[in-house]
């Protein structure tokens, strides 16, 4: 063992009149641990709400959609089997996209109605994977049916309309007929034959489904459409597809991918994640503080020794070397620790909120703000990584004036007064 590491180690241990700096020494490795494990806990759960959401994302929308502008889509079977054709796509599926009030004796609300094709948008999107209740087989009456047509509404919509599998539902297009009392609104009746969970508040209370052609027939739209969903293989290879798509297709049409269509939530979860690690990185700036302080007070305790090392040949730099490793070695402990710790809190996280909740009977978490279900949390090797090299990269310059403190000091200077 280097003799600088072993003198490094012999400092760090306690001895009655050097007290004080033992326990300034366990704060210091006390608050890398803190500022360690906060960080790790802090990007898990941001990163674990990022993946949530995009899977939500992805499930309920498509990774790409084509619209025509200001107009709808005609003869959007052929341009389907164009786009069919692109390398990458895998699937589509027309839709339409529009708003409208249900209303239900005295509750209403207002929703997004999508009419949707359910042989083909079950190869595109997850909703026929998130009903919990119903399916799809009965959105289209049976020819010559007097029954009426089927809708999906989400759960959370059906709790706030009261409404169950069977119920009826009104449906109130704000674009009506023109009569001569004046412009009024076209009503429809439909029966709930089914309830989704996609899991996302926001979707699960304003989104509602009908088929295709109910849908074309409610808002007069003949054979038209109002776009086309694409399923891709590579759903960040998106951005280039839709620029292929805008290039070659014409000005007429327009693609957007699911990036471009949610990008706003989306920068804002990365800006908040690199701002939070920002602010938690301040938690070990001041542990590095603490760190500076110990080996100032080390450097004045330890005066003699270094001027007897000094005096029997030992360099600046080796001197220099003693306090480096031993404040390293108090942001290496402080690392480990808040890794291990953090690790822990970060993996087993859903069930210490639940129990915090279960003790103080407070909801912590409350699903119509954060928009999902349950608390998430994935834990990033890469960023367990940089967070433990920032940690201790921090550590290593915190000792770096008190080392070069100690190197400068005279051996006939500390030995005056001996």
């Amino acid at each position: 063992m280097p003799f600088e590491l072993l003198i490094g180690l012999r400092y760090l241990k306690a001895k009655r009149k050097s007290t004080f700096v033992s326990i300034i020494t366990f704060i210091s490795t006390a608050g890398v641990t803190l500022g360690v494990m906060a960080l790790i806990v802090v990007l898990a759960v941001m990163t674990g709400f990022e993946r949530d959401l995009k899977e939500k994302i992805l499930g309920t929308n498509a990774h790409l959609v084509v619209i025509r502008s200001g107009a709808p889509m005609d003869n959007y079977r052929p341009m389907m089997e164009r786009l069919q054709q692109l390398p990458g796509v895998q699937a589509a599926t027309p839709f339409i996209y529009n708003q409208v009030m249900l209303s239900t004796g005295r509750n209403v609300s207002g929703v997004v109605l999508r009419g949707v094709e359910p042989v083909t948008d079950r190869l595109v999107t997850r909703l026929s994977r998130s009903i919990v209740q119903g399916g799809t087989e009965q959105l289209e009456p049976a020819a010559g049916s007097a029954a009426e047509p089927g809708i999906l509404i989400g759960r959370e919509l059906s709790r706030h309309l009261n409404l169950m599998v069977g119920d009826r539902v009104n449906v109130v297009s704000p674009i009506g007929t023109i009569t001569p009392l004046g412009m009024m609104p076209k009503l429809k009746a439909f029966r709930v034959v089914g309830i989704f969970n996609t899991g996302m508040f926001e979707y699960d209370s304003t989104l509602a489904y009908i088929s295709l052609g109910q849908a074309q027939r409610f808002f007069d739209l003949g054979d038209t459409v109002t776009g086309i969903q694409l399923r891709v293989a590579d759903v960040y290879g998106t951005t280039e597809l839709a620029r292929r798509i805008n290039r070659e297709f014409g000005p007429e049409l327009y693609a957007r991918d699911w990036m471009q269509m949610n990008r706003n939530i989306l920068f804002a979860l990365k800006t908040e994640k690199v701002v939070m690690f920002i602010i938690l990185t301040l938690i070990v700036l001041v542990a590095a503080f603490g760190i500076a302080s110990t080996l100032f007070m080390v450097v004045m305790e330890k005066a003699r020794d270094i001027a007897i090392l000094k005096a029997m040949g030992a360099r600046s730099l080796s001197i220099m070397k003693i306090f480096v490793l031993e404040g390293l070695i108090i942001g290496f402990i402080g690392t480990v620790l808040g890794v291990l710790t953090g690790l822990l809190i970060a993996h087993n996280l859903e069930l210490i909120i639940d129990l915090v909740q279960q003790v103080t009977g407070k909801n912590f978490f409350s699903k119509d703000i954060y928009y999902l279900d349950h608390f998430p949390s994935q834990v990033v090797a890469s960023d367990v990584l940089i967070i433990s090299v920032t940690a201790v990269l921090i550590s290593f310059v915190a000792t770096l004036y008190p080392a070069w403190q100690a190197s400068k000091m005279l051996p006939a200077e500390a030995l005056r007064y001996e």
